[in-house]
């Protein structure tokens, strides 16, 4: 993704980008009028930020005919789209904030966050989703904290309640040793850690380059009715894999 932090844009036109994407994805095209209706923009200034895409080499554009993304403009808005989305995670799964509020917040932090402090972020939420002090339970318990003037219940409670639900994990793996998987045999909203990623293929090299090795937190978003693609999402970016790929990335259930 270092190309795409490179790419002289502005957050407006980061904003034009990130909304062809989605066009995209939706329609598998993007019109003028869509990319207007989606921002509340004029048909004008969709035209200007269409010429300045264009000028770039990030998008196929002309007049009155639909819009799509170069390959080299898919990779800068895939890195656009990626900011968005791990600061509204971490908004939602950290702080509990509604998820249109943080949908908010993260349009306007994603332009200048760096890439380091990025990379926190989803290290961050990994490590609170994965610890047994924290979890969805925890969230909810700040969640309780914030809309009750924050208030602190029985902490001494709440650490008994984690060592029991710990040791009964504990117990549960020793019983089954949590078998490894491969990841297309994984069902939506499941999520695992990466053992393995076998092969020599571009999928695996793109995992690599993205930093997903072994015991990255992967989640699977979508599987195609017929079981081919599986759409996922690691460390932030969202990967379309096919069966076959997925099948090649063997993983440990959470």
């Amino acid at each position: 993704m270092t190309d795409a932090v490179q790419i002289d844009l502005s957050a407006s036109l980061e904003d034009y980008l990130e909304a062809i994407f989605r066009i995209v994805q939706e329609k598998s095209a993007a019109r003028a009028k869509d990319i207007g209706k989606r921002l509340k923009v004029s048909r004008s200034s969709v035209t200007g930020a269409l010429h300045a895409l264009a000028e770039r080499e990030l998008i196929n554009y002309a007049p009155y005919d639909v819009i799509t993304l170069t390959d080299k403009g898919r990779v800068v808005a895939e890195d656009v789209v990626r900011r968005h989305e791990v600061l509204r995670d971490f908004f939602v799964k950290v702080l509990a904030i509604d998820r249109k509020d943080a949908d908010a917040a993260a349009c306007k932090m994603e332009h200048a966050i760096p890439e380091t402090v990025l990379d926190r972020f989803v290290e961050f939420v990994d490590f609170v989703e994965r610890c047994p002090r924290g979890g969805s339970k925890w969230i909810k318990g700040f969640g309780y904290y914030c809309d009750n003037d924050s208030q602190t219940g029985n902490c001494e409670t709440c650490v008994e309640l984690v060592l029991d639900e710990v040791r009964s994990k504990s117990m549960d793996k020793a019983a089954d040793t949590q078998a490894q998987a491969n990841l297309g045999e994984m069902k939506p909203g499941d999520k695992a850690a990466i053992v393995k990623i076998a092969g020599t293929g571009s999928i695996r090299r793109r995992l690599l380059d993205m930093g997903a090795t072994a015991g990255t937190l992967v989640e699977v978003e979508r599987v195609a009715p017929l079981g081919d693609p599986i759409e996922v999402k690691i460390k932030g970016y969202h990967l379309t894999l096919r069966k076959e790929e997925a099948e090649r990335i063997d993983v440990k259930a959470l």
